[in-house]
């Protein structure tokens, strides 16, 4: 039976609402960042950093990532900004205790980087701001009306801009991942979860609708393979406004 992926499904993802033990959990997030990594995921975000920080040069950066999960993207900014010779304090934050206890351990020798159990909604506008918000493949796991909340809440955190990396809704990528996952995947979990992602992710006149929500901030919404959106938003110069 051919997927149907017209409009977003409102599945839950069992990473969602997942009760397996430590061990389990870093299989799967494993299996998460070895796909992000061989499909260029890493690659398209600090792209997109390194971007930000061209168009705004400063001598420090404090970059925000929220689901961080394992740490792995912010592992790959990090050796980006030491490769670079740029100083940045970066800051991962996550629901998920174990996830947050795998990464500190895995990221030991990355001074640089922190994690903190927390809800992004939850926060204020003050308490974690940053210059540049970063995450990925997270914003598909929340529905439209959720996904306006949270949207809003990444600009009143994020000064300078913020950079999303999400999957696109298609139905190539959806029967490419069943093969892919055969190959790549170890776990039941990331191989299910990958295809209700898939089904989660969105079209391009998706993110367009979002961004009509927010006048206020300029947008570069632009397809990266494999079968990704990378949406950038930087605050309008008060000239554009």
């Amino acid at each position: 039976m051919l997927a149907k992926l017209v409009n977003r499904s409102g599945e839950r993802e069992l990473m969602d609402d997942f009760h397996g033990n430590i061990v389990t959990l870093e299989a799967v997030l494993s299996d998460i960042s070895r796909v992000n990594k061989i499909l260029g995921g890493n690659r398209i975000t600090i792209h997109a950093v390194a971007q930000l920080m061209a168009a705004h040069p400063k001598e420090h950066y404090t970059i925000l990532d929220v689901g961080c999960a394992d740490g792995a993207m912010l592992k790959a900014i990090a050796e980006y900004c030491r490769n670079k010779g740029i100083v940045a304090d970066l800051i991962g934050i996550d629901l998920n205790a174990d996830a947050l206890i795998l990464a500190t351990k895995a990221l030991a020798d990355y001074p640089e980087i922190r994690f903190m159990q927390q809800d992004v909604l939850t926060l204020g506008e003050f308490q974690l701001d940053c210059d540049i918000l970063t995450t990925t493949l997270m914003t598909h796991h929340f529905t439209d009306s959720q996904l306006t909340v949270l949207l809003r809440q990444f600009t009143r955190l994020a000064s300078m801009g913020i950079v999303i990396n999400d999957l696109h809704r298609s139905r190539l990528a959806y029967y490419l991942f069943k093969i892919f996952s055969l190959v790549f995947l170890t776990t039941r979990t990331a191989r299910i979860d990958g295809l209700i992602s898939i089904r989660k992710g969105f079209k391009k006149k998706d993110l367009l609708q979002f961004s009509r929500r927010l006048p206020e901030m300029q947008h570069s919404i632009q397809w990266k393979w494999a079968f990704r959106y990378l949406w950038i938003m930087q605050t309008k110069s008060p000239q554009t406004l």
